[in-house]
């Protein structure tokens, strides 16, 4: 009877101590997850950032192809255009975008409104966005359709005139060429500065960790930290082995005035989405959100 009464008592205090366990493994979890996001707010919601980010990008692009035109970089993963950044995140970066904003902007601004109806308002940057998205890829295709040829081998060699657009000429084995202008320039500026532009918020948003939504908040922040250099970097990479100069200096133009045209300019109009909620003192012209 002893080694009876002692077994569920072992197995109470054994199953106690697994809850312990896991609650410390939690704890450990998201204290490093808080941490990620203590230094991601700390260096990605600077007006700073905002300030200069796109001059930087400007800069390491002129940077990246001087070196691509005079001292080509030996090929490396980040060159092959099968790399796993390349595939499974630049080749979807709007939807991976919009897919983390979604959720950021809705539970940040409902957070500091509490009207479903500011809510809305601010997530129409996201079909904003789409549409500029949309309209851009849509002219560098129509660009490179009616500026290329189609040739018989990548040395420009033989034109194939029966061969009257791209797709077309890839599936008969031609090569086509035309004026391409880089759609990786555009949207990862886009994504990057939008992203940036976003988190601004960040600086109006207080909450305990006792809150609901303070987990998902802090796991959002993280994913969009890292999701905004997964983009500076595969920008990089782009500046550096891909494209000719002109085709990524125009690129880089329409990401940023796709930004500039909407955060720099509309969305300070009262018939716009707006910029994120701010205080008073941080930006008068936003009066409407806190009406």
């Amino acid at each position: 009877m002893e080694g009876d009464s002692a077994g569920p008592g072992e197995g109470q205090d054994g199953g106690r101590k697994g809850t312990g366990r896991r609650t410390v493994a939690d704890e450990v979890g998201m204290e490093h997850l808080e941490r990620c996001a203590w230094f991601l707010r700390g260096t990605l919601v600077r007006a700073a950032v905002r300030r200069y980010l796109p001059w930087a990008l400007v800069a390491s692009m002129l940077a990246g192809s001087l070196v691509k035109e005079l001292s080509p970089l030996p090929e490396s993963y980040l060159s092959n255009k099968r790399n796993v950044l390349n595939v499974y995140f630049v080749k979807m970066a709007w939807a991976w975008t919009f897919s983390l904003l979604l959720p950021f902007i809705a539970l940040t601004n409902y957070h500091l409104t509490g009207k479903i109806g500011l809510v809305l308002r601010r997530l129409s940057t996201l079909l904003v966005g789409t549409t500029i998205w949309y309209i851009c890829t849509a002219i560098f295709s129509n660009i490179e359709h009616y500026t290329g040829s189609c040739y018989q081998s990548p040395a420009l060699e033989g034109i194939r005139e029966e061969h009257l657009n791209k797709q077309q000429c890839h599936r008969e084995g031609g090569f086509w060429h035309g004026f391409d202008i880089s759609g990786h320039s555009f949207l990862l500026t886009f994504c990057a500065l939008m992203i940036v532009e976003e988190m601004a918020v960040l600086h109006e948003v207080k909450m305990d960790r006792n809150h609901c939504l303070h987990t998902t908040i802090t796991t959002l922040v993280v994913a969009l930290g890292f999701l905004t250099f997964i983009w500076v970097l595969m920008f990089l990479c782009t500046a550096v082995y891909f494209h000719d100069l002109s085709q990524k200096v125009f690129g880089t133009l329409f990401g940023l005035l796709g930004w500039y045209g909407t955060y720099g300019f509309w969305y300070l109009k009262s018939f716009s989405p707006g910029l994120p909620p701010q205080s008073f003192s941080l930006n008068l012209k936003q009066d409407s959100y806190k009406k």
